[in-house]
């Protein structure tokens, strides 16, 4: 999906650009685990594959009552349909894990850093074992004995309340709280509003909105917080042909952000005219943004800002 943002056109506008590219969002729709998922009962094999390629992890829980539409489970109950979700998670790291410890307890005689490895790898064991998250007992220094498992449960989990109309406007703390859930990102959102607005117009999404009372659609909130969570922004690239964003991740210095274009691009990089989109729209683009002194010229260590566009000085 599109990641939408006013800014793009803005841009557009300023530079004379033909064509706006926006940054893009990509969600994996998987059908929901049931229990015994994690010992590949119905599909869950094909299921738990795909979870562990994503980088982020999407809940839809839902929340709204009404009568018309079943629950698989014969009634709504949030809580017990994350518990369902995470225990089989949980069941298939224990598998993972538990077989590294066995693999690794003999190294771990003989190596001192492969002990200290082992430590951490029990130590994880047994939170998962008592029903945790990964994501939440793995500290930032530990990750580097995970990265080549890829457990289920330590990746960023995102967690999408399908409400009712009237729930629209239920504070994040409150629907925390009907969920269960304390520390992952939680994200209203309608399925009914959105359906409705999926064959609108533009004009006619931005005025359904308002009469909602709403700024975004629940997607674009959506999207926001998988950014957020996954740590990743945007910056833009502006000229004629097109203004485009590129996703980087936060805290991204320039050649890295050049990257994203090209490989050769952050191998050769030099220098990056910098400008606030803001500035580059109030001033009209490249030339009246320079003559304001705005453009500034910066080097390889320039950590990007969200809302920077850029343009780029390579070797060749």
């Amino acid at each position: 999906v599109n990641v939408n943002d006013e800014r793009l056109e803005k841009i557009r506008v300023a530079v004379n650009g033909q064509k706006v590219i926006p940054a893009t969002c990509e969600f994996i729709d998987i059908a929901g685990i049931v229990e015994g998922a994690s010992k590949w009962e119905g599909l869950g094999n094909k299921f738990l594959a795909n979870i562990r390629e994503a980088d982020a992890i999407l809940q839809v829980v839902r929340v709204f009552q009404n009568d018309d539409i079943i629950h698989v489970s014969g009634n709504v109950d949030p809580k017990r349909d994350i518990e369902v979700i995470n225990s089989e998670l949980i069941l298939a790291d224990i598998d993972t894990l538990g077989r590294r410890v066995n693999d690794n307890a003999k190294k771990a005689r003989a190596n001192k850093e492969a002990a200290v490895a082992q430590w951490v790898y029990e130590r994880v064991f047994k939170d998962l074992n008592d029903g945790k998250l990964a994501i939440d007992m793995i500290g930032e220094e530990e990750q580097e004995y995970f990265d080549d498992l890829h457990l289920l449960t330590n990746k960023k989990f995102v967690y999408a309340v399908n409400v009712s109309e009237e729930m629209m406007d239920t504070s994040e703390e409150k629907l925390r709280e009907i969920i269960g859930v304390k520390n992952a990102k939680v994200v209203p959102i309608c399925a009914k509003l959105e359906a409705d607005m999926v064959e609108m117009t533009e004009g006619e999404r931005k005025e359904f909105l308002e009469e909602m009372g709403l700024i975004t659609t629940g997607l674009d909130n959506l999207i926001k917080a998988s950014y957020d969570a996954l740590g990743l922004q945007y910056y833009f690239t502006a000229g004629e042909k097109e203004v485009r964003a590129w996703t980087i991740p936060v805290w991204a210095t320039a050649p890295q952000a050049a990257g994203v274009i090209h490989t050769d691009f952050e191998k050769w990089f030099i220098k990056a005219d910098v400008v606030n989109w803001a500035d580059l729209v109030e001033f009209g683009g490249w030339s009246g943004s320079r003559e304001k002194a705005k453009v500034s010229l910066q080097g390889k260590d320039y950590v990007v800002q969200d809302g920077d566009v850029m343009l780029f000085k390579f070797s060749s």
